[in-house]
């Protein structure tokens, strides 16, 4: 092993060697001319190291050390043969042989191979008769465990008659400098890589730290990566919280030949999902690739890849997602690169945490805008059946009816005329069951007009319509985990119908005017006073809807088939009354209880309320005072006569007029400027029925 060039190209044989040989070539002649005329001078025996020889020679050297200001430094005088007529200590050492076993021998016979290396050197030397300065000279000498490495000049010696007899060689060994030279160079090779290393970490935090998005940021990302690991692929693979499955975010591949299939990448069989599942950083070759199973690593093969590098995105609660480095280089990534790597990934790590706390804590705030304003005036939810008064067998059988359904998901679907008291069995149900903790979401479909009811309950997205200026969460999605209470379901557009119907099935839905979408896990409580088995009998309400809705239906009772718990009910809400108007009522006189007991209630529970609320408004003693007139002026006048008949009468009269529609900008609620459940329940106390309506005067 040799390597022969010329020294860099500064003039000085090295910085020990003195005065540049360039410039002082001829004094460095003279004094080899000097040498020779020295040896030529001894006699001429077979014994060439003759104790005369070695000390003209110990003169010479004596001289090359002044000359080369006190450095040690081989020298030789060779012959036209190359034989050696002379050397010193110093060269002879370099060569690992004695002084006197070179005299008389050629450079072949000492040095072996070496000879190759410096011949044709020398041959020009003799040729030209002008020096070969400077020449760097690398070999394995076989006296040396490792390669060696000088700095040699050849002096052309010339005769009287001018002609190149014999050839000086000076010899300067500069191997330590070399391995000096070329520590420092691996050091100084470290160093910048590690300079790199440390800028693409500081750049990639600078990136991050700008708050943009981790998936649109990644490009940027890969790019200071590339510049420090060449590599070709670089994709971010995120970890879905419902599926526990990686889902491919970001990708930054510009020499890629296809576009990789979208979806989830499975927990099972895949390097990523390993590298996650492990929870530590895994490299693997072209073959390793070829080991998973078919479909897991085949774009990756096709790509040219034939190293892998994943490494998963830890946080101490879950693993968030797998930074993966593709290269077509084998083996382009090692355990130093880890380091680095792993830097990188907590950086993501964080980002993609923070980014999803940033993204909980603004949902949590709109929802609990949203919510303050849904449950607004909504009274407080108490512990069990707290707020259902009574003790009537029927109220008992629906309590118990309602324990037996509540521990479980099913769909509840609560029937019952107006006032019964549905909204609060729906709240009974939620409190007892083990969405207790979750939302507990309303939604009255008859309050909200039909073109906005969609909205209200899917959400939707910004521009999705004329005044949608931003996004909005519908009562579904804010239901999500807990439990769904819509009231009046008989009055949701059959356009409607099959959304619905699709969540109750598929639990899945897209907003108004969006495309992602939305997996939702709540308890859907229904409720209606409408016959909904008539509806679907009359085409009005969708029966594959009315099924999903009908797993576990609850009757409520009306009041007037529970009469026992009249008193219960009027204690309850004089009391209530009482205290929120400051008012101290200690009785309720027999003739009133007993009135109050005997009446019908078409109203139900509702009506009752009212009726004690207004009747606590007109008390002004310590016993209560009921308007009982009301209900005399009711029952001794006839229907024709009395207001009732005549509201009865005009409300048919508009029904007529509208063709039976009660609701839309046509229908008879809205020429009597009333709500449609204000009608409706107005129908039902009044008694009008399909066939009124159809009648002619």
């Amino acid at each position: 092993m040799y390597v022969l060039s010329a020294a860099p190209g500064e003039p000085d044989a090295g910085p020990h060697t003195g005065a540049p040989f360039e410039s002082r070539s001829h004094e460095l002649a003279d004094l080899f001319h000097a040498m020779a005329a020295i040896i030529a001078t001894e006699p001429k025996s077979s014994d060439f190291g003759s104790h005369a020889s070695f000390e003209a020679l110990a003169k010479s050297e004596q001289l090359f050390t002044t000359y080369f200001g006190a450095f040690r430094i081989g020298f030789c005088i060779l012959d036209a043969g190359f034989h050696y007529l002379a050397i010193n200590r110093m060269m002879a050492e370099m060569n690992g042989i004695s002084a006197a076993e070179h005299l008389g021998k050629t450079v072949r016979e000492m040095l072996g191979d070496f000879a190759e290396l410096v011949e044709p050197q020398f041959n020009r030397v003799l040729a030209t008769g002008q020096p070969i300065l400077n020449l760097e000279i690398s070999f394995m000498l076989h006296n040396r465990p490792e390669p060696g490495h000088w700095i040699e000049h050849y002096i052309p010696i010339k005769d009287t008659d001018g002609n190149v007899k014999q050839i000086g060689v000076v010899a300067v060994e500069v191997t330590e400098q070399k391995r000096l030279e070329e520590s420092l160079h691996s050091v100084s090779q470290k160093l910048r890589h590690e300079k790199k290393r440390l800028q693409a970490v500081s750049e990639v935090s600078r990136v991050l730290a700008a708050k943009l998005d981790v998936r649109k940021a990644f490009p940027k990302i890969s790019a200071h990566l590339r510049r420090v690991l060449r590599q070709e692929y670089a994709a971010l693979a995120v970890r879905d919280e419902k599926t526990g499955h990686l889902v491919r975010q970001s990708m930054d591949f510009p020499l890629g030949k296809s576009v990789p299939v979208a979806g989830e990448i499975s927990m099972a069989r895949d390097p990523r999902s390993k590298a996650l599942r492990e929870r530590t950083p895994l490299i693997f070759s072209a073959t390793e690739m070829r080991g998973f199973p078919s479909g897991t690593t085949d774009y990756f093969l096709a790509e040219g890849l034939k190293s892998l590098c994943c490494v998963p995105l830890l946080r101490q609660k879950n693993p968030l997602g797998v930074l993966v480095l593709g290269s077509t280089r084998p083996d382009a990534f090692n355990t130093d690169d880890l380091e680095l790597l792993n830097q990188i990934a907590a950086q993501l790590a964080v980002a993609l945490e923070n980014a999803r706390i940033a993204r909980e804590v603004k949902q949590l705030r709109s929802q609990l805008s949203l919510e303050k304003g849904y449950l607004k005036g909504e009274p407080l939810i108490q512990p069990n059946f707290e707020e259902i008064i009574g003790e009537s067998p029927a109220l008992k059988e629906v309590l118990e009816r309602v324990g037996v359904v509540a521990t479980s998901d099913a769909t509840v679907l609560l029937l019952g005329e107006t006032g019964t008291g549905k909204g609060l069995v729906a709240r009974a149900i939620h409190r007892i069951s083990k969405r207790k903790d979750r939302r507990f979401i309303t939604l009255n479909c008859a309050a909200i007009p039909t073109g906005l009811l969609e909205s209200e309950l899917f959400g939707h997205e910004k521009g999705a319509f004329t005044g949608a200026v931003s996004q909005k969460i519908g009562r579904l999605e804010l239901a999500d985990k807990g439990t769904l209470f819509l009231d009046e379901i008989g009055e949701i557009p059959l356009e409607l119908q099959p959304k619905l119907l699709r969540v109750l099935q598929d639990h899945e839905f897209e907003r108004l005017g969006g495309t992602r979408t939305i997996h939702i896990d709540l308890r859907l409580i229904a409720a209606t006073n409408r016959d909904l088995a008539k509806s679907v009998v009359e085409k009005e309400f969708r029966s594959d809807l009315f099924y999903r809705l009908n797993v576990f239906p609850i009757r409520l009772p009306s009041l007037r088939e529970r009469s026992e718990d009249i008193p219960l009910l009027i204690r309850y809400f004089v009391r209530k009354f009482a205290s929120a108007m400051n008012r101290k009522i200690s009785s309720i006189p027999r003739q009133t209880m007993d009135a109050l007991i005997s009446w019908h209630w078409p109203g139900n529970i509702r009506e009752l309320e009212n009726f004690v609320e207004r009747s606590v408004i007109l008390t002004e003693g310590t016993a209560l005072r009921a308007p009982l007139a009301e209900f005399h002026a009711e029952t001794s006048t006839s229907p024709e006569r009395s207001l009732q008949g005549t509201e009865r009468e005009h409300i048919i009269r508009v029904l007529r007029e509208t063709r039976g529609t009660i609701s839309g900008p046509n229908g008879a609620a809205k020429r009597l400027g009333i709500k449609r459940t204000t009608l409706q329940s107005k129908m039902q106390r009044l008694g009008i029925a399909r066939s009124d309506v159809q009648k002619r005067e």
